[in-house]
């Protein structure tokens, strides 16, 4: 462990981001380029994520299951913008048992075609759908530029598919997933995102609709935090998803996939870091309070640590870590617990033991004026109630900073100006000309066209033609 500083995140937001997340033993890089791997720490927020969003699967009404890794490289061919928007992140098997394979298998990018392929052995009739199933599962994508959690060759996630009788039953489940992120991302993570519907261009191969939910990082860059997809009746047809309907006529089933991934840890990191480390939102936070005691000598540390013992019991509703390290000073102690963003820190002494109370230390509030001085009487309900408001703050602080840096330019000039830290919220015609020509002039792409939005008549940022709605233009990770 060092006390060397973090860079500063106004000077090198990329350096204090890949730094942050070794020093905070989130994860560390593999031996395989482009590889992590997810330390204790990281993992534990990761599974806080999937029991958040676990939770919500099974109240909809989705139940889990697991697809193998290895898919047939003949089923991603079946469908044809599916294998061209995934070909060059493949990774092939052509050997195994030291026999070169009849035919390659390709390791998972995606599971449209394998689940496909499963459900039109399972849907024979009407009575079948819908197919409401999640898995939880690694998935390998090549990517040439890499960065930990953001853009891996191997990462984590859950993938949802499911098969649906009518178009309206798909499109309604895709937004209920869309929702249902929005609201896992704001009430739990305190990061606000905005959902909306993808452009042609950005959206997913196979898909008729990408739905997603856009969140800002405190460089102004967009991070894609969720997607959910429309797959109409594109996967039914190339793999033979058919039911007998009503009238017991053979019809096409309709599909929709959907997913949220380790890419969601950077998003977190992104969101409330600070230049002392993490802010983790509490509710997702691997340790949501640790003690730090405070003694001088061993009749001290005695009195001191029973205290703490019987706190750390009554304090059980919690996710609760005792630093009982006795070979680091509390000052090392506070900041390595800072850097490591855990919410609260209790601060217990002699003085406090005799007076019946508790130091408090907030995490997003640094300085003297983050501490409260607590009586030990209720203590746990009344921590309950500062963790709440932690989360309020999180999601209010992180609200404003998106709010204040998105911008309305009125013409392409202030457009170019705004990109460059910030979002711009601008009519465009919706022709993928002008997009591409954005997107190369600028960097900037396409984010999402928000949801709900009525139709309104403006001109296109780029080429002046006449457009009908506004779209999120901003630099992305």
């Amino acid at each position: 462990m060092s006390e060397e500083k973090l860079p500063k995140q106004s000077e090198n937001f990329s350096e204090w981001y890949n730094q942050l997340i070794q020093r905070a033993e989130l994860a560390d890089y593999a031996p395989v380029r482009g590889c992590m791997v997810v330390r204790p720490y990281g993992w534990a927020l990761w599974e806080n994520i999937q029991k958040a969003l676990d939770k919500r699967f099974k109240e909809t009404g989705h139940v889990n299951a697991a697809f193998p890794m290895f898919i047939p490289m003949s089923f991603l061919e079946k469908e044809k913008e599916h294998v061209e928007g995934f070909s060059p992140e493949l990774a092939i098997v052509t050997i195994g048992g030291g026999q070169t394979l009849e035919e390659p298998l390709v390791v998972r990018p995606t599971s449209e075609t394998i689940i496909g392929h499963m459900y039109a052995k399972w849907v024979k009739s009407y009575r079948d759908l819908p197919i409401l199933i999640n898995q939880w599962a690694n998935v390998v994508r090549w990517e040439m530029r890499t960065r930990m959690f953001l853009r891996t060759l191997e990462f984590y996630w859950q993938e949802g598919h499911t098969a649906h009788e009518t178009a309206e039953e798909a499109e309604e489940e895709t937004l209920k997933i869309l929702n249902l992120y929005a609201d896992f991302a704001i009430n739990e993570a305190a990061v606000p995102v905005i959902p909306g519907i993808k452009s042609e261009a950005e959206k997913f191969a196979g898909a008729n609709k990408s739905y997603t939910i856009e969140a800002m990082m405190l460089d102004t860059k967009a991070l894609q935090s969720g997607t959910s997809h429309n797959l109409g009746q594109n996967f039914a047809k190339a793999f033979e998803i058919q039911y007998l309907d009503r009238n017991n006529e053979l019809q096409y089933a309709w599909t929709t996939s959907w997913g949220v991934s380790t890419r969601f840890v950077g998003a977190i990191i992104m969101s409330h870091g600070d230049d002392q480390g993490l802010i983790l939102p509490p509710r997702l936070a691997p340790i949501q309070i640790v003690i730090v005691p405070i003694f001088k000598n061993d009749d001290d540390r005695e009195k001191v640590m029973k205290v703490v013992r019987d706190l750390e019991k009554d304090l059980a509703q919690f996710r609760v870590k005792v630093d009982d390290r006795d070979n680091l000073t509390p000052g090392f102690k506070f900041n390595d617990w800072e850097m490591r963003g855990v919410p609260l820190r209790l601060e217990l002494g002699p003085r406090d033991v005799d007076n019946q109370t508790v130091v408090v230390a907030q995490r997003d509030i640094p300085g003297k004026s983050g501490k409260l001085f607590l009586p030990m009487e209720n203590l746990a309900s009344q921590l309950e109630t500062i963790l709440n408001d932690f989360h309020d703050r999180l999601l209010k602080k992180a609200t404003d900073f998106r709010d204040s840096h998105i911008f309305e330019p009125n013409n392409y000039v202030e457009f170019q100006e705004v990109v460059q830290n910030g979002w711009a919220y601008v009519y465009w015609c919706g022709d993928a000309v002008c997009e591409t020509a954005i997107k190369n002039e600028t960097k900037a792409t396409t984010r999402c066209r928000p949801l709900g939005q009525e139709k309104s008549h403006g001109k296109c940022i780029y080429c002046g033609k006449d457009a009908e709605y506004k779209t999120y233009f901003a630099k992305a990770y």
